[in-house]
């Protein structure tokens, strides 16, 4: 299978890569458009600062060709909070994906949260196999509020999403690559996931 890894400069793309490589694919990263919209399927990573991020996806266009991919892509941490349509991190205009609009933590708890925690509510093909209550990985200090759009929920502070979902748009707050088993299996169904336009 054609997997692409979109490559901008603000991902953890090598431990995502070998997390695919541990279940028999290759990924591609890149950033050049044409192989982006011909992957069966595409990564949207990112790690780091929202507004940053965003400015190296504007200047290479890709803040324009995501949104119209038609193929199943996935946004993981800051890469599906980009897919939101703004953060209050840098006040950052995002890509209009997702209808939510995405908000820093309270200084009540510990910021960023930094772990495991559990996700439940799970709904979609994504978590086909997975258990309610399961532990994934964490690294956040901002977090998209519950929304239609949500397919996963998770508790810190408060409820939010841990994972969205739009047509063929899919995003995880938790690194899939980074969750033992449990994570590789999200990634297993995203690669099954049935192509919707």
């Amino acid at each position: 299978m054609n997997i692409t890894i979109i490559d901008y400069g603000a991902g953890n793309i090598q431990s995502i890569k070998f997390a695919f490589q541990r279940i028999g694919i290759d990924p591609q990263l890149t950033d050049d458009p044409e192989i982006i919209k011909k992957a069966e399927r595409v990564i949207f990573p990112g790690v780091g600062e929202a507004s940053s991020a965003m400015r190296k996806l504007k200047a290479t266009g890709l803040d324009t060709l995501i949104p119209k991919l038609t193929q199943p892509v996935l946004g993981i941490c800051l890469g599906m909070q980009l897919m939101c349509n703004k953060s209050e991190e840098g006040n950052t205009k995002g890509l209009g994906i997702f209808d939510v609009d995405v908000k820093r933590f309270s200084n009540k708890v510990k910021v960023p949260q930094i772990g495991w925690n559990q996700i439940s509510n799970l709904k979609t093909d994504l978590f086909e196999g997975i258990s309610e209550e399961e532990y994934m990985y964490l690294v956040h200090s901002y977090y998209a509020p519950l929304c239609a759009e949500t397919i996963a929920t998770s508790h810190y502070e408060l409820d939010y999403s841990s994972a969205l979902r739009k047509n063929n748009f899919y995003g995880t707050q938790f690194h899939p690559e980074k969750s033992s088993l449990a994570g590789q299996k999200v990634l297993e169904n995203f690669l099954k996931l049935k192509v919707q336009g």
